[in-house]
């Protein structure tokens, strides 16, 4: 009978040269989200001091120091790269909504933070984007796809707290209520009225709160 020699191989040990294309990765991998991170918060900057009319790619270039072309390889134009600096801004605010442990407390603390947003600034950005998605077909699909996302917004997070908490049914959408907030809000805002306790009060226990949590005839049948 044939014995059969088992070859024990060696430790896998990595030169230091791959070591080093692997740390090079890591931190161009780093410097990368870091770009993005600048050029997206170059953007949103510039859109509240000039608006979307005069918004070149040279000025997010210059604001962000970082070259055009690595704009352009990451975004295909204007429309695609407001719509990811709006994206980043709104998803950056939400994740700073405290769980307070009731309905009502999460919905004053979410649009306390969307109202914390709204300066002069978020005027100027919000108007020039409205007018200039009136004649630019691209912008406007981008506009309403960032619009139409709920997970942008406070409400889903708000809302998916309360179903477990058993404040709301199950079926339970935030989209209405995100609606009538940034109605509100919006109205509001043109109207230059503050936008205060005494308002998001009024708001959270006579609009959003009855939304989500009045049963209407239809839910009670599907019981």
């Amino acid at each position: 009978m044939k014995r059969v020699h088992l070859a024990v191989r060696e430790p896998v040990r990595l030169s230091s040269e791959v070591y080093g294309t692997v740390s090079f990765g890591w931190v161009d991998m780093v410097r990368g989200i870091a770009r993005e991170r600048a050029i997206l918060t170059a953007t949103i900057e510039l859109l509240g001091e000039i608006g979307y009319p005069a918004l070149t790619m040279d000025a997010v270039a210059q604001r962000a120091r970082a070259s055009k072309q690595t704009i352009y390889r990451r975004w295909s134009g204007k429309p695609a790269l407001v719509k990811a600096a709006l994206d980043a801004h709104d998803a950056g605010y939400v994740t700073d909504i405290p769980n307070t442990g009731t309905l009502r407390g999460d919905l004053l603390a979410g649009l306390t933070v969307m109202c914390a947003q709204v300066d002069d600034r978020y005027v100027t950005m919000i108007t020039g984007l409205i007018h200039a998605m009136r004649t630019d077909a691209e912008l406007a699909a981008a506009l309403r796809a960032h619009v139409a996302d709920e997970d942008l917004g406070p409400f889903q997070t708000i809302v998916e707290r309360a179903k477990a908490r058993g404040e709301v049914a199950a079926g339970t959408s935030p989209e209405r209520v995100h609606q009538v907030a940034e109605g509100q809000i919006i109205r509001r805002m043109f109207l230059g009225e503050p936008l205060d306790h005494d308002f998001l009060a009024d708001l959270v226990d006579n609009l959003l709160t009855p939304l989500l949590t009045l049963t209407s005839p239809t839910d009670e049948g599907q019981r």
